[in-house]
């Protein structure tokens, strides 16, 4: 029994030793908080990037109306009015 344990740890040593450290501790570069908030400013830009070219591209409108709040309210204003009825 005492011989086949020995066996095993030594194992294990082996294998611990064969890994690279590298491999055994890794640190993150970048902390998963940032990442979230990363990914949140680049949907932010990508939203607006989009609204700019379907408001100006296919729209026929000036791309940099697209993030301005009157266009969004004249937006809002168009579709309540239709449901009014």
């Amino acid at each position: 029994m005492k011989a086949e344990k020995k066996e095993e740890q030594k194992q294990e040593q082996q294998e611990e030793k064969s890994i690279p450290i590298w491999r055994r501790y890794r640190i993150r570069l970048i902390p998963i908080w940032l990442r979230l908030i990363i990914v949140a400013i680049l949907i932010m830009i990508s939203t607006a990037v989009g609204a700019m070219v379907g408001y100006g591209v296919i729209g026929d409108g000036k791309p940099l109306d697209a993030l301005k709040p009157s266009t969004w309210q004249h937006i809002i204003d168009v579709v309540e009015k239709d449901t009014d009825k």
